[in-house]
């Protein structure tokens, strides 16, 4: 089993800085894919970034491009979203996922293991 736990969201003033964490643990690997979802209210889920095992490959939704940074510490078995400049449109429950490959997935159903979320609320 993999377990991921987001945490560090919370409410923000827009212009206003975040950094998410997601913490593995059970039966996890280095060599997982990880990638960040977000589900704005009355919207589906939709892919804000992803990074490779190794960290060499990143990707990211347009809409975050320059403002959010997808990082991971293997060591710590952690995976990060340092989220700037952010904006209302950003509000969203945003979920960790993994995926048991080493290349990074900008697809829901390409990610095996979800966190539970973790609500950001950005105000004007």
């Amino acid at each position: 089993q993999v377990q991921l736990v987001e945490s560090g969201g919370g409410l923000v003033q827009a212009g206003g800085s975040l950094r998410l964490s997601c913490a593995a643990s059970g039966r996890t690997s280095s060599r997982y894919a990880m990638g960040w979802f977000r589900q704005p209210p009355g919207k589906e889920r939709e892919f804000v970034a992803s990074i490779s095992s190794n960290a060499y490959t990143t990707y990211y939704v347009d809409a975050v491009k320059g403002r959010f940074t997808i990082s991971r510490d293997n060591v710590k078995n952690t995976v990060y979203l340092q989220m700037n400049s952010l904006k209302p449109e950003d509000t969203a429950v945003y979920y960790c996922a993994g995926r048991r490959s080493v290349l990074a997935s900008t697809r829901r159903d390409e990610h095996d293991y979800w966190g539970q979320g973790t609500q950001v609320t950005v105000s004007s």
